[in-house]
């Protein structure tokens, strides 16, 4: 309802719920505005940090205002993203490793902590300007009636002929001021521009590289699988079946138990041929597409799992292949790890972004950071990264699991 209230610049029937958005639009301001406050008082002291800096009780007072700011901040990048409905994020430089000294000398040189700076003067001059009109556009008219209510006369003029227009404005005005300062606390608070890029063009990198590490590590996987597998019983026929050629003169029964052998090795040289390419692309993807891969994994599972997956086909190749292993990869977690007595697959494709879920029941505590050295969870990240897709891991004590992953892509 809130968002509702502040996204929508056209005039609004006059209802109990439009009135109820403005008046809590109006208390948000109220808000922001008292909030100008310690942001005019952080502002003075970070100033003040520089100069006192020279005779150490900058360093004091910086110790005491950074931190505070940052604490500011964060609830203004909270509450505007939630207005916004996206998230408004920065990143401070990484003070690991410093001491008293060093550590201030970090902050004078980290662009975010900067733009923090600029914020608390924006929040105490204009920003602060921006929220205290919708409060003085509404107190004015609750003052004037008041003021009716207990002497009449002159303030009923008032109410009538002054307040009427003040509150058509107040109502007008409120949410977009509420909006303009949102938007503006994100673009001085957020990432700018060129950071967006360069974090992107670091992400982008690091796919890659992950793609490479991955398509790497597929290619030996491959290697091995045929030289340890297919090759070697090959290997073994090219031999039964030159041994049965001398033997065949001298000894047909053992030629033929040769020939037998040889065949016999030979199925089986054709079934690991096949578990090579079922690891590559499974038959059921590449026949049923991603849903009926999916229930075709269902299927062995010795718990019961429950699919409920609506997805087009279409899907490119590439993404349906990492989500299916994506999807094997969790249920094989839940089998081994969860101690579940059930499990869920639920996915779908909306607006160009595969959605996918894979939970259980069981003991929970699974996690994607203690897993980074390349179990399973981590190793479903970096699959699903090399599409910009997302995996997210929520898995209290006591459980349930739930997996989401979501990734970005366009049908066929």
């Amino acid at each position: 309802m809130l968002l509702r209230g502040i996204g929508s610049l056209r005039p609004t029937p006059v209802d109990g719920d439009a009135l109820v958005d403005r008046l809590r639009l109006t208390l948000l301001s109220a808000g922001y505005a008292l909030l100008g406050a310690p942001a005019l008082a952080l502002g003075i002291l970070t100033i003040l940090c520089i100069p006192l800096g020279l005779v150490t009780a900058g360093f004091a007072l910086a110790f005491a205002a950074v931190p505070a700011t940052a604490a500011l901040t964060a609830v203004h990048r909270r509450v505007s993203g939630a207005l916004l409905g996206e998230q408004v994020t920065t990143a401070y430089a990484d003070t690991t490793g410093t001491n008293v000294v060093t550590r201030p000398v970090r902050w004078l040189t980290d662009k975010a902590r900067w733009r923090d700076v600029g914020f608390l003067w924006f929040s105490a001059t204009g920003g602060f300007v921006m929220s205290v009109l919708p409060v003085g556009l509404l107190t004015a008219p609750i003052t004037h009636l008041g003021g009716a209510v207990l002497d009449g006369g002159f303030w009923w003029w008032m109410l009538v002929l002054l307040d009427g227009p003040l509150i058509v404005v107040w109502w007008c005005v409120t949410p977009a001021l509420v909006r303009g300062r949102a938007v503006a606390e994100r673009n001085i608070l957020g990432h700018s521009r060129v950071e967006r890029l360069e974090r992107r063009v670091q992400e982008v990198a690091a796919s890659r590289e992950e793609s490479l590490d991955h398509s790497a590590a597929e290619v030996r996987r491959i290697e091995r699988d045929l030289h340890d597998g297919a090759q070697a019983r090959i290997a073994a026929v090219g031999m039964n079946v030159g041994l049965a050629e001398k033997l065949l003169a001298t000894d047909p029964a053992a030629a033929a138990d040769l020939l037998r052998e040889a065949r016999e090795t030979t199925v089986s040289a054709l079934e690991d041929l096949r578990s090579v390419v079922r690891g590559i692309h499974p038959p059921a993807l590449a026949d049923r597409g991603l849903a009926g891969g999916i229930e075709a994994l269902a299927l062995p599972i010795p718990l019961p799992v429950t699919v409920a997956v609506d997805l087009p086909r279409g899907i490119p190749e590439p993404v349906e292949s990492a989500a299916y292993f994506a999807v094997a990869e969790c249920l094989a977690n839940t089998v081994k790890h969860a101690g579940a007595t059930r499990s869920w697959v639920v996915g779908s494709y909306n607006d160009g972004v595969l959605h996918l879920e894979v939970g259980d029941d069981g003991r929970g505590g699974a996690d994607a950071h203690v897993d980074a050295q390349g179990g399973g969870l981590s190793g479903i990240a970096r699959r699903l990264a090399a599409f910009d897709g997302t995996m997210e891991v929520v898995s209290p004590s006591g459980g349930p699991t739930i997996v989401t992953m979501e990734v970005p892509c366009r049908t066929r």
